[in-house]
């Protein structure tokens, strides 16, 4: 069935729903060009990503798209595709339906995959190698490279796209919640200056080093007080604060109550 409620713009970019997994349909390497230099096809209930190894033509409802090694594109049901090959013509695809209902990523329908190609490939790959014994697998690699090609938009664009630094410093942040963290340290890692880092943090994120540090500590902490079964001590080494009177201080003050409230179902709502 024709869907044509997913196009943001005709041919050009599309909604897509990533709020669920796809469940794919098929997937594989594609070889093209080969007897015939055109195909023309729809997928009628099924979404399609091509991940190419080849210079084409690609037209989309009657749009036409120039795509080269490296270049990935996402078409949705329904939709008009026809390939105008040069020669043999080599990509990776896999054709899938999105069950999601919730808000949809705006994604053009071709794009440059650029430093991702290989990511892209890897996934894609794993998905071929998952699907004939363990399909939800692949599900769940098609699922992690549509959110990379969702990505690649974000990144594209020069408002939304995050400095490195910035990015740097949030994933080296993440990953070392439960030891010390000073801002000279976390911008050394991010490789700026210290009053670099502050005030492309800020104007990134709209908070501060510090307390975007204190923040992922609490809703870490506070996570592992309702769901989990360590001792409170524990706990607060994990987040990094090895004092129990600091770490009971943290919780009433950010969350709303004491460690032992917050264990019981108390406070810190949300």
């Amino acid at each position: 069935m024709d869907n044509p409620t997913f196009w943001t713009e005709p041919g050009r970019t599309v909604g897509v729903p990533l709020d669920a997994p796809p469940r794919v349909a098929g997937l594989g390497v594609g070889v093209h060009g080969t007897t015939r230099a055109l195909d023309v096809f729809r997928l009628p209930d099924l979404w399609q990503m091509h991940l190419y190894g080849y210079s084409a033509e690609l037209t989309v409802d009657g749009v036409a798209h120039r795509i080269r090694p490296g270049h990935v594109s996402l078409v949705p049901p329904g939709a008009v595709v026809a390939f105008r090959y040069e020669g043999r013509s080599q990509h990776l695809y896999a054709h899938f339906a999105l069950p999601g209902t919730g808000p949809r990523v705006v994604v053009p329908v071709v794009q440059e995959a650029g430093a991702q190609t290989p990511v892209l490939t890897e996934l894609l790959s794993l998905a071929i190698a998952a699907a004939p014994r363990t399909p939800r697998r692949a599900d769940a690699e098609v699922w992690g490279a549509l959110w990379r090609v969702a990505a690649l938009a974000e990144a594209a664009d020069g408002e939304r796209r995050p400095h490195r630094a910035v990015a740097a410093a949030l994933a080296y942040i993440e990953s070392h919640l439960a030891a010390p963290l000073t801002v000279p340290g976390i911008a050394r890692v991010s490789g700026v200056s210290h009053n670099h880092l502050l005030r492309l943090f800020k104007a990134e994120t709209g908070t501060t080093v510090v307390a975007y540090v204190r923040r992922r500590r609490m809703e870490r902490a506070r996570h592992l007080l309702r769901e989990s079964t360590l001792s409170i001590a524990a706990i607060a080494d994990a987040v990094g604060i090895g004092d129990l009177q600091t770490f009971n201080k943290a919780c009433r003050r950010e969350l709303g109550a004491s460690p032992r409230g917050l264990r019981g179902g108390g406070g810190g709502g949300g």
